[in-house]
């Protein structure tokens, strides 16, 4: 029985209606942050001279202080805002360095997860119109060994956070899998800045942080993720040519 008119129209309903709700979300985010300028806030300078009575402030309500930070690392993360590093340098200043790093990963993962899903379900035209000149090469790569390519693009700083996220969304990767590469692979990133954050008054610029060692040792821990995927692909040729 072919379905009417009508009833495809009811059934195509909820997604639409579902895309424009997440649309109107999203705008409603990045439109707050610019609109109270939000970004100011979420500067180098703006956290030095804030430093006591953000301090002063978490030891007196130090429960409070950490939902309010995972939740805001949640926020940014999700809309893909800028100020990731500033918020985990905060972090390692506030918490110290294994506890930032902690809820760094907390916050910055669940962030990573919701954008994940809203690019799977519900953003994903969008998602393919905006990057689809750089899907082939992401997507091939998830084909191959999706848990150790995710990990590599989480390590090498090259590739930014937010497409990374959304750019996951269209691959077949499980949520498991995204969820647990993307929680590993951010550990030394975020590490690295909650450390400095413990040494916030002798920062001046983020580049003396994230500096050319620095980029190299992430870049090469990127690369030995990769390594299941090439000892794969070397054994299977092996075994190709052993049979011929």
């Amino acid at each position: 029985m072919t379905p009417s008119p009508h009833t495809t129209s009811n059934d195509s309903s909820p997604s639409s209606m579902g895309k424009i709700l997440t649309g109107i979300i999203f705008l409603i985010g990045i439109g707050g942050f610019i609109y109270f300028d939000l970004g100011q806030y979420l500067s180098l300078d703006s956290l030095k001279a804030n430093r006591d009575l953000l301090l002063n402030y978490t030891e007196a309500h130090y429960a409070v202080a950490v939902a309010m930070f995972i939740l805001i690392y949640i926020l940014q993360t999700t809309f893909s805002l800028p100020g990731g590093a500033i918020l985990t340098l905060t972090g390692g200043f506030l918490f110290g360095s294994l506890m930032g790093t902690l809820f760094v990963n907390i916050g910055a993962t669940a962030g990573a997860t919701m954008a994940f899903l809203a690019a799977r379900y519900i953003l994903r035209d969008w998602v393919e119109r905006k990057f689809g000149d750089r899907l082939g090469p992401i997507q091939s790569g998830f084909a191959k060994n999706a848990f150790s390519y995710l990990m590599t693009l989480r390590l090498i700083p090259a590739f930014p956070f937010f497409l990374v996220n959304l750019v996951s969304g269209l691959t077949r990767v499980n949520l498991g899998t995204y969820v647990l590469a993307t929680s590993i692979g951010i550990i030394p990133g975020s590490f690295v800045f909650a450390f400095a954050g413990r040494q916030l008054g002798s920062i001046n610029s983020l580049s003396e942080i994230a500096s050319p060692p620095v980029l190299l040792a992430f870049t090469l821990l990127g690369l030995l993720a990769l390594m299941p995927v090439a000892y794969r692909k070397w054994t299977s040729k092996g075994q190709d040519s052993s049979k011929t």
